[in-house]
């Protein structure tokens, strides 16, 4: 698996999978990552995830399309980003 270069906030996860259309469940059985870690982490009842855990889901992300973007970077499609408070 690649490196990771940020954290996976519960928001990104949250939006990548609506974006997908995708159910935790669905989520679960394509990363490897269980269900219940999956709802603990988007619920916010844990708020980090296992090195492993982070890149499978990335990972599985990344397999379906989805583009995960730091500050700056444009995506090669089209697509949905949210724009920072300082108007950018």
């Amino acid at each position: 698996m690649r490196c990771i270069l940020r954290v996976l906030t519960q928001e990104d996860c949250k939006a990548a999978r609506a974006y997908l259309n995708l159910k935790a469940g669905d989520l679960a059985e394509i990363s490897g990552v269980s269900i219940d870690t999956l709802r603990s982490f988007e619920s916010g009842r844990s708020k980090t995830l296992s090195a492993s855990n982070q890149a499978a889901i990335v990972h599985a992300f990344e397999a379906q399309g989805i583009q995960f973007l730091d500050t700056g970077k444009a995506a090669a499609g089209p697509g949905v980003a949210l724009r920072t408070g300082d108007g950018e």
